[in-house]
This record gives C-alpha cells, sequence and structure tokens, in this order.
C-alpha cells in the first residue's frame, strides 16, 4: 500500500536544513525509512511565508499569500512510501522526530 506522511510542526522554531542534516534522531529515522520502506518521494516543504493559495469561485480566480488553514501547525514535509501495511506506516510515522514536537499525519493513497 502507498500512504503519504504528512509532517506537521509549529514552523516558529523549526531546524534549519543544516541542523537537520547533523541531527542524529532525523539522520537515524531516514536510515530507518530506507530499510523498511520503499520512499517512493520526499521533499521539504519552505515556510508557510512562500506559500500561494489558489481559489475559483464563481469563475474568478483568488490568489493569496500564504495558507488557508489559521494554526499554529502547517504541514512541513511530505513522504510518499510503500509498506505492507497501515501498522508499518504508522511505526515509521511514530519514528518520526517531529511526530515528538509536532504530528505526522498518515493518508493512504488511492490507487
Amino acid at each position: 500500500m502507498k500512504y503519504v506522511l504528512l509532517i506537521c510542526d509549529d514552523e516558529v522554531d523549526a531546524p534549519t536544513n543544516e541542523q537537520l542534516a547533523t541531527d542524529p534522531a532525523h539522520t537515524s529515522w531516514l536510515a530507518e525509512l530506507h530499510r523498511r520502506s520503499d520512499v517512493r518521494a520526499m521533499a521539504r516543504l519552505r515556510p508557510v511565508l512562500d506559500a500561494t493559495t489558489v481559489r475559483v469561485r464563481d469563475g474568478e480566480t483568488l490568489v493569496s499569500d500564504g495558507p488557508f488553514a489559521e494554526t499554529k501547525d502547517f504541514v512541513g514535509g511530505v513522504v510518499l512510501l510503500e509498506c505492507a501495511d497501515l501498522d508499518e506506516a504508522i511505526a515509521i510515522a511514530a519514528g518520526h522526530p517531529y511526530a515528538r514536537r509536532g504530528s505526522v499525519e498518515i493518508r493512504p493513497v488511492w490507487e
């Protein structure tokens, strides 16, 4: 089964890419992820400050800066992986360092 992990966190004190690259908890999680699962894609997202939201209402395209959601936790990254089942996806998500400070949402992919 394919699953997407939505890595959510408060961007106020998010670590830099350089900090993540040298963080033992994060590098350990990445190694375990590649050992357990077939990673199809992964990406860290830029801050919501760089986001653009597009909506079409009554034929009019509305473009605004930033996200629509009014929350302190935002999706900061995505991981598309293939696992044996939901239990394996849960184990992988639970091991992510952000599961301790934010959350990791798991979504099955339509196939």
